[in-house]
Order: structure tokens, then C-alpha cells, then sequence
């Protein structure tokens, strides 16, 4: 069996989907973060738009409904992925097993504490104007 199949596939259509890896390990997909990482083409083109810049405006259906997104359905496409549709409408992305090992959340790089806030220069500390 090769190491990229699912041994089990458990989708919980308002949280997310657990794949347990024929290697032994183990991923946890929300399914914000499946609907957001969908390998459909023009979700690939909004997320390298938001890259080259934070302030791009999302299409309608992306803020579409009042609540969280979650699965309405899913099916294997063959051996090689599985398609989910969204009850926001989306189902074009078909994730292959491949695709779901490289997006898996606990695999990918967390922010440097070179970027977060505690690391900037204190701008309280007002050096010029002691009232003492």
C-alpha cells in the first residue's frame, strides 16, 4: 500500500475531516481551513492575489451566509482524492491525498517571534519626556 492512501476517512460535516495515513500517521482538516485551501483554480488565484497583497477584496460567495461554512457532502474521486462540497456553494476543489499531505495544518510553518508584536521596540517608554 503506498504511503500518500488514507487507511480511514472519518468527515464530520460541521468540524472537519480526521485521515489516518496508511504510514500510521494522523491529520486534522477544519473545514474552514479546507474550504480556504481548496484546490479549485480560482481559489488558488484569490490565495496568490492575497500573497502579493493582504488587502484583496473576497468574491461575495466567499463571506456568503450568516454562519461557518461547513460540508454538505463528500466522495472519492478514484483512488487518488476526495471532492467536498461546501454549503456555501463551493465543490469544484477535488483534494488529492497527495495535496492533503502538503497542506496538512500541523505541517506547515508558524510565524517567526521576529514578526510579532512583542519583538517591536517599545513606543510607551517615551524617553525624551521624563515628567519626574
Amino acid at each position: 500500500m503506498h504511503d500518500l492512501s488514507p487507511t480511514d476517512i472519518d468527515l464530520k460535516k460541521d468540524r472537519g475531516l480526521t485521515i489516518q495515513w496508511a504510514d500510521g500517521s494522523a491529520s486534522y482538516y477544519s473545514i474552514t481551513y479546507l474550504r480556504k485551501m481548496s484546490p479549485s483554480a480560482d481559489m488558488k488565484q484569490l490565495r496568490a492575489e492575497m500573497q502579493k497583497n493582504p488587502l484583496t477584496v473576497l468574491p461575495a460567495a466567499a463571506g456568503q451566509g450568516a454562519g461557518e461554512v461547513t460540508a454538505t457532502s463528500a466522495e472519492l474521486v478514484g483512488n487518488y482524492a476526495i471532492r467536498i462540497r461546501f454549503s456555501d456553494g463551493h465543490d469544484t476543489g477535488i483534494y488529492s491525498w497527495a495535496y492533503l499531505r502538503e497542506i496538512d495544518p500541523a505541517n506547515q510553518p508558524t510565524p517567526s517571534p521576529a514578526s510579532s508584536p512583542e519583538s517591536e521596540p517599545d513606543r510607551d517608554n517615551d524617553h525624551g519626556n521624563d515628567p519626574a
